[in-house]
């Protein structure tokens, strides 16, 4: 039996557009509509897509950092956005994010032992004569060393940053972790370095993750799952290896046939996509994806909205071609 752990059903995020002296609404942008996803405790869920399809926001409304629009999340079967405040806090100890900038994320003026001690004191999570303790052996499962407990986020490599704030993400325990483009500003030797790390922290500590990313090559290599985001919406959802060795909707096979070839003497068809991505303030009537696709159906696509439909075993699509 699958035991899910986090649950978005039909989440909506709408940012008003004003203009004026009294700042009238004249819009909103829809930076997240109508998505719904699950993960699986032990499981890893890739997020993927564009820059500015709603990825990060998705991420930001699972944590709290924003306030959905519409629509539930679930944490263990509890609805996340109807939890008192001291449902919250425990929340907070059991799902934790990994942010992008590995700089910006850590205070400056904290060295390393603050940095991953502060949520172990806030949260009252073990005495004090043991924090220091915990805190080391926290260090040591992320790869680093006691002897950085006194040292600043400036003296270490973007690499060796990213691995502190892993730690100070681990610090609670959590169940799940939203990773938000966690590699992305490492060199690609220290990218795989830090992505081989958060494979044996989940074996380990049988951790879940929301892996957020648009590259694909890195999200194939951590994923059980993908969920593949255009504007807003899901269009392709299921099984990992499904997605990849027979994708279903032509933005899928557009992002895959722009991953890299690693084989010498191997050809790849790629699929150049036609035209800007749409502003989410005003997003084109029916399939959100018809003014690029090369396989536009002229008629339907820019009339009707298509929804997630199952295609296979695990494996959904939102694309008229296959309704």
């Amino acid at each position: 039996m699958v035991d899910t752990l986090l649950k978005v059903d039909n989440l909506k995020k709408y940012f008003p557009v004003t203009q004026g002296i009294f700042q009238n609404v004249i819009g909103h942008i829809k930076a997240v509509e109508s998505v719904s996803f699950q993960v699986n405790s032990g499981k890893t869920l890739g997020l993927v897509g564009e820059s500015g399809c709603g990825k990060t926001t998705t991420g930001n409304l699972i944590m709290g950092l924003e306030k959905p629009t519409s629509g539930n999340i679930y944490f263990k079967e509890k609805n996340i956005l109807l939890m008192k405040k001291s449902e919250k806090k425990e929340l907070c100890c059991e799902l934790q994010m990994i942010f992008q900038d590995p700089f910006g994320s850590l205070h400056p003026r904290m060295n390393v032992e603050k940095i991953v001690s502060e949520p172990i004191y806030v949260n009252k999570l073990y005495t004090k004569n043991i924090i220091k303790e915990k805190v080391c052996e926290i260090l040591e499962l992320v790869g680093l060393k006691s002897d950085h407990l006194n040292r600043y986020p400036h003296e270490f490599s973007g690499g060796q940053r990213q691995r502190i704030g892993i730690a100070r993400a681990l610090s609670l325990k959590p169940k799940l972790l939203i990773a938000d483009e966690p590699v992305s500003a490492l060199d690609v030797s220290i990218q795989a370095q830090v992505i081989n790390l958060l494979i044996e922290l989940q074996e380990k500590l049988n951790l879940s993750y929301l892996f957020i990313s648009h590259d694909l090559s890195v999200i194939e290599h951590v994923s059980d799952e993908v969920a593949v985001m255009y504007l807003g919406k899901i269009v392709e959802y299921g099984n990992c290896s499904n997605i990849f060795s027979n994708p279903k909707h032509p933005y899928t096979k557009a992002l895959l046939s722009a991953i890299p070839i690693t084989t010498p003497g191997k050809i790849k068809n790629r699929i150049l996509l036609k035209g800007d991505v749409p502003s989410p303030l005003k997003p084109p009537k029916g399939c959100n994806f018809h003014t690029r696709c090369a396989e536009y159906k002229k008629g339907i696509c820019d009339s009707i909205s298509p929804e997630l439909i199952k295609t296979g075993e695990n494996h959904k699509v939102a694309c008229l071609l296959h309704s």
